[in-house]
């Protein structure tokens, strides 16, 4: 594949997709490269039991509501058919599989090496998300461990860890919720690094996107912005979270110190063997084929203005997070940052001479 376009928007996940929807109003020539064998994005690697944290109207990518979901939110099968279908709605342009290996200034155009080949462009937006990176934090011993050890990115369902004894470290909605799923069918443990914090039972999804958005006009205007005690951090309250704390599970046990090839030291010094030990510690972010063009801190976080990279013109950074925009990691949240990306895009384009 040898291509020339205006834009490539590399990822076809749900910010790829926003940015699309976008770029379809415009005069640009545009294609979105996406390294999955099929339409999902991350979502089709997470486990099998994962669902949003707010109700399908509160879910949507710009220009259509998620279909109503079974449930009182949307599942993983769910999302993924909506992301399939979104792509299809607007007939966006998305070509797969082709993984981005490196990117690389000529003049005043992109070279992308591929695994299909060499993509040129004149404009880039990075939409590679973070699911391709997750973090393990450095702890002495972990490379020891003789039983079955996992990053969060790689646990689909109890299956494997049947009657095991299994180890959840991350204080985090990932941890929670799967330490309600395994311990109906294998004796867990929970360790986390801070106290672990719950939102309210009534405080779903929409809250969270509600404070993020009260911010983002805040920082519009000026005005100084108070936070509320509710953040992206607090553990939701999901049905499955809430019989988990009913059973009594969701109680940390504190932070380990080492691991050993049957298990865990924790901070008091207690020795206790485990049989698996699954990380729910997060991701770094998938930017590693831009670093010949910007500077990226150990996380792969570039600097940014809102989208833009500062360090180079014409790449945009979209759906990393906070840093790329308030929220914008979320399905709702990412069509704002990918409105105000295609804007700064086509502003690019009348002010550059190709």
């Amino acid at each position: 594949m040898d291509t020339d376009k205006d834009v490539i928007v590399i990822g076809g996940g749900q910010s790829g997709l926003a940015c699309g929807y976008y770029l379809r109003r415009t005069g640009l020539d545009y294609l979105i490269v996406d390294e999955q064998e099929a339409c999902g994005g991350a979502w089709r690697h997470t486990w099998d039991s994962l669902s949003l944290f707010s109700p399908s109207e509160q879910s949507s990518l710009p220009g259509w509501q998620m279909p109503p979901s079974r449930g009182a939110f949307p599942n993983r099968k769910e999302v993924i058919h909506y992301l399939c279908q979104y792509q299809k709605r607007y007939k966006l342009p998305v070509k797969r599989p082709v993984k981005v290996l490196q990117v690389y200034q000529e003049g005043n155009r992109f070279r992308l090496e591929s695994s299909r080949g060499t993509i040129r462009s004149k404009a880039l937006i990075a939409a590679t998300g973070s699911w391709s990176q997750p973090y393990i934090p450095p702890i002495k011993g972990a490379n020891l461990f003789e039983g079955i050890q996992i990053h969060s990115a790689w646990y689909r369902n109890p299956e494997a860890f049947h009657g095991k004894k299994v180890l959840i470290v991350g204080e985090g909605n990932s941890g929670a919720q799967i330490l309600a799923e395994l311990s109906q069918t294998s004796p867990t443990s929970w360790a986390t690094w801070e106290t672990p914090s719950f939102l309210p039972d009534d405080v779903d999804g929409r809250v969270l996107f509600d404070e993020a958005t009260a911010k983002y006009r805040a920082r519009l205007k000026g005005e100084t912005f108070t936070p509320s005690r509710f953040t992206l951090g607090n553990i939701v309250m999901l049905p499955p979270v809430k019989e988990a704390r009913d059973r009594g599970v969701l109680k940390s046990k504190g932070r380990i110190i080492e691991v050993q090839k049957q298990g865990v030291v924790w901070e008091d010094g207690t020795q206790e063997a485990f049989d698996a030990i699954i990380w729910c510690t997060g991701f770094h972010y998938a930017t590693a084929p831009f670093a010949p063009l910007v500077q990226l801190d150990q996380s792969g976080k570039a600097r940014t203005r809102y989208t833009r990279a500062l360090d180079i013109k014409g790449l945009w950074m979209v759906g990393y997070g906070n840093w790329t925009g308030f929220a914008s990691a979320t399905l709702i949240g990412v069509g704002r940052s990918a409105r105000q990306t295609v804007k700064e895009v086509e502003a690019y384009f009348d002010k550059t001479l190709f």
